[in-house]
């Protein structure tokens, strides 16, 4: 079977672990060259070094602080020095940190800010750097359905994750001129991801008195599919917003929820 990127080019953050690992995989099996990066340099090359083992794809590993502007510079940079170009740079990398908001330290909101949010711009700013030149690319971020809807005790995260829309919106309007379209997936609760669990489950246990399988029930009840969001159901999609198949798709924000988010 053709593969719908083949021999694209890619650069993702966050690219170690979890979602991030799975969109690396995912795209070096549809014929793209991955570009991983992550704060977890060594968690990176293990990505990076699975991808080669695994086919005919190059991949190399960046370590990168997203949320520190030269190091993104860099790796951009150095994607282009590999490979003579960027297609799709995509946003994944972040970081949720819960608090009532009358108790929120204000420290632990800057964090969450800066990689969610400032993150992402400054990946799309020195991608869009590259692309203009080019004259084609794709944006990517990997948004949430909190970007659509408010977030109990949640404040900091959805509050990244609307910026991120209207982010996305914005770089949609300025390069659509250049060819280079801007979009973003809300994906739905990844219920068997390391996030929930090895840590999320046990909380909610805790702060509810039930078990961690009566959590996992209450978050699937919220569901009208009746399941939790999988890897495959937002990589899918990823693949296709990437692809020549979305070309005329550009500003929006995609809804893998099973139903949850409606808008």
């Amino acid at each position: 079977m053709a593969r719908i990127l083949e021999n694209k080019i890619a650069l993702v953050t966050g690219g170690a672990q979890g979602l991030g690992a799975a969109i690396c995989q995912r795209l070096a099996a549809e014929g793209a060259h991955v570009v991983v990066a992550d704060l977890n340099g060594d968690g990176a090359q293990q990505v990076a070094e699975g991808i080669v083992a695994q086919g005919d794809r190059r991949s190399l590993a960046v370590k990168v602080n997203i949320s520190d502007e030269a190091d993104v510079a860099a790796a951009v940079q150095r994607t282009v020095a590999e490979f003579g170009r960027l297609d799709i740079a995509i946003s994944n990398a972040g970081i949720l940190i819960a608090e009532a908001v009358d108790e929120f330290p204000v420290e632990k909101w800057r964090a969450v800010i800066d990689v969610n949010l400032t993150g992402y711009f400054l990946l799309a700013k020195h991608a869009a750097q590259v692309m203009k030149a080019q004259r084609s690319g794709v944006i990517l971020q990997i948004n949430s359905k909190s970007g659509k809807k408010g977030s109990f005790k949640n404040a900091a995260y959805a509050a990244s994750k609307f910026g991120g829309i209207g982010l996305t919106q914005s770089i949609a309007l300025e390069l659509a001129e250049y060819g280079v379209r801007c979009n973003a997936i809300c994906p739905g609760n990844l219920l068997d991801s390391p996030l929930w669990v090895n840590s999320l489950y046990s909380q909610y246990a805790k702060k509810w008195g039930i078990s961690e399988a009566e959590v996992r029930q209450r978050y699937i009840d919220q569901v009208p599919m009746k399941r939790g969001c999988t890897y495959d159901d937002v990589t899918n999609v990823l693949v296709f917003l990437a692809s020549d198949q979305a070309s005329y798709m550009t500003g929006q924000a995609v809804n893998v929820t099973g139903g949850q988010q409606m808008d």
